[in-house]
């Protein structure tokens, strides 16, 4: 029995499940045609909010793979779509790299704000300790705390950098106070989101990625199924030596996954 044939969209995860650093990953472009042909469809579901639409399709493209920017989706774009469910008001103090701001600024969005209603944090690669503190300051003042996502660390050819998550550690450390809301993987707003987009529920939806405690524990919060690559973050010796979270299916790489097709 195929355990993933009732799928009919798969969220690609990017970092260590589509490619690594400048290395496209084993079977990549091959899984994307696989999909299309099999009558499926792909999104590309990332947590990094460093980056925006257009740079992923960029980056993509330099890979050989045939996207727009509908066949991307990110955390920075669950955010904005859960503020504006949320009705939020559009002054906050925003922290992210200049392609964050310039998404959330054609939103609407005022992200200095002299009088922020709340603080948005993304994943920022041009933080500095000037930062760090007006971010602590603005959370200890009380203001709603939102986070792109929980990644501790990106994966890059070679090993890992920092990511959103350490930042949230050094926040909580000077703070005391986690995120009040946190959008991307595992919290199943995102795949929510993304399921709505594509007119699906997340019954039909699999996620594919590399880390268990954001992509495949992503079937603990809400009802997608899960594919694990042992292409980046996680081995093999890793995933079986845990409880916490199950994959409905796992492979050496994206590519593997074809036979499931």
């Amino acid at each position: 029995m195929n355990p993933l044939a009732d799928v009919k969209l798969y969220l690609l995860d990017m970092d260590g499940t589509f490619y690594l650093g400048e290395k496209l990953l084993p079977g990549a472009l091959e899984f994307l045609d696989a999909v299309r042909k099999a009558g499926k469809d792909y999104l590309f579901l990332t947590n990094n909010s460093s980056r925006s639409l257009s740079d992923y399709v960029k980056r993509l493209r330099g890979f050989g793979a045939p996207v727009t920017e509908q066949d991307i989706f990110s955390s920075s774009d669950a955010t904005l779509i859960y503020m504006e469910q949320k009705q939020m008001p559009k002054n906050i103090l925003l922290f992210g790299t200049p392609s964050l701001e310039r998404q959330f600024e054609e939103a609407g969005y005022e992200i200095r704000s002299s009088n922020p209603a709340a603080v948005v944090l993304g994943f920022d690669q041009t933080i500095d300790y000037k930062k760090l503190t007006l971010l602590c300051d603005a959370v200890r003042s009380g203001l709603p705390y939102i986070a792109t996502h929980p990644d501790y660390n990106c994966p890059v050819e070679g090993g890992f950098i920092p990511d959103i998550g350490a930042i949230m550690a050094f926040v909580r450390a000077s703070t005391g106070r986690d995120a009040d809301v946190i959008i991307g993987k595992p919290n199943g707003f995102i795949a929510e989101a993304a399921a709505a987009r594509k007119h699906l529920s997340c019954e039909q939806l699999c996620m594919v990625g590399d880390r268990l405690y954001t992509d495949i524990a992503l079937g603990n919060h809400c009802n997608v199924k899960t594919a694990l690559v042992y292409s980046g973050e996680t081995s093999p010796a890793e995933y079986q030596s845990q409880n916490e979270v199950h994959a409905t299916v796992t492979a050496d790489n994206i590519g593997q996954l074809i036979a499931w097709l």
